[in-house]
């Protein structure tokens, strides 16, 4: 009897340890763009993003964002997907779709899709109560924030 009690309580103390660890899964958030990616990371249990860094687009941009996936720890990554009020694929979609397939196969971890639709405009009143860019934020804030807008809505949706 007393063997069981300790086997159940140390099989018990496992599953705590194996949820916790699901609950700690870490994000990053990618708003892509043709001159610049703004970068987002959430906080160790997936709750909430913080805007990160911005890279610049070109040949180096996937590997940087694989280096951060690695450096990390990341478990998922959240891509803005570009598409217009119609739902329609805007331009940049095409190379976004490219990106998303070669971060899959280089990074190994799962890129989901996530609307950026209206991201620009919610992180520019960050900056500003009326969204207005008087305080000028430099566009590299306003990239990473964008981003940060685009992981937080696909974590909230998560809970």
């Amino acid at each position: 009897m007393v063997y069981r009690t300790c086997l159940e309580n140390r099989s018990a103390a496992r599953y705590r340890e194996f949820e916790s660890h699901l609950l700690r899964m870490k994000y990053l958030g990618v708003d892509y763009g043709t001159k610049r990616i703004g970068v987002a990371i959430s906080d160790d249990s997936g709750s909430l993003a913080f805007p990160l860094t911005t890279i610049p687009s070109g040949p180096g941009a996937l590997s940087a964002v694989d280096t951060l996936v690695k450096q990390e720890k990341i478990a998922s990554v959240v891509l803005g997907e570009s598409r217009n009020f119609a739902g329609e694929k805007n331009p940049v979609m095409e190379d976004i779709e490219l990106f998303k397939k070669d971060l899959e196969s280089l990074s190994g971890v799962p890129v989901v899709y996530e609307s950026e639709l209206f991201s620009s405009a919610l992180a520019a009143r960050q900056f500003t109560p009326d969204g207005s860019r008087k305080e000028n934020p430099s566009q590299e804030k306003l990239d990473a924030a964008s981003a940060a807008v685009i992981l937080q809505s696909y974590l909230d949706k998560q809970k």
